[in-house]
């Protein structure tokens, strides 16, 4: 297989393009577009973002040391593409997207309420990478629509229609390959027994 050797870059993908809440105290609560978001750490729970210092809410991150990462649907990705080109300096996200505004159960930042997955994050250190400051924070809530719950309380993201973002093109997620583990499984006998 030939392959071309490009210069380096971030390829990465896909990724989620998740909607990022934020709020100063007495101001109106803000929206950004992040897609360099992932997770850190599963105890303690940790996730982390990487955004620009020209961004209008860096500064509002900066400050207030708290966002709400809001996972992204079919139904959210006009929003989220609006608010990665729009700024909050002078655009009410929330009033242009129609979106409402969820009061959070740990920080003063608000959720977004059509989010399926809203997860309350207070940020423990800020590290000047470049381009982007890297926000590392801790996990301290997440809310979680009952739609995406089964009758025995176990999850299932896949109910949400969750969106992904790669190389500048949003996209639905696909169907399911496999579970974790499932190249090692053991397989079922047709009797019901597992083979060895």
């Amino acid at each position: 297989m030939e392959k071309q050797h490009w210069k380096p870059g971030n390829m990465v993908y896909p990724l989620p393009a998740v909607l990022v809440s934020c709020r100063r105290p007495g101001e109106r609560p803000n929206i950004l577009t992040v897609a360099w978001c992932g997770t850190v750490c599963t105890n303690p729970a940790m996730v982390s973002i990487s955004v620009r210092p020209e961004r209008y809410s860096y500064e509002i991150l900066r400050e207030t040391g708290e966002f709400v990462i809001n996972l992204t649907t079919g139904a959210l990705n006009r929003a989220a593409d609006f608010c990665g080109v729009r700024s909050g300096r002078d655009t009410d996200k929330f009033a242009e997207m129609r979106l409402t505004p969820q009061e959070s159960q740990h920080i003063s930042a608000p959720g977004i309420a059509e989010s399926p997955v809203n997860i309350e994050c207070r940020v423990r250190e800020i590290l000047p990478l470049g381009s982007h400051h890297l926000f590392l924070a801790d996990v301290l809530g997440v809310s979680v629509d009952e739609a995406l719950l089964d009758e025995k309380g176990a999850l299932h993201l896949e109910r949400a229609d969750l969106t992904a973002y790669s190389h500048g093109t949003y996209y639905h997620l696909g169907e399911e390959i496999g579970t974790f583990g499932y190249s090692v499984r053991r397989k079922k006998r047709n009797d019901g027994r597992r083979r060895v």
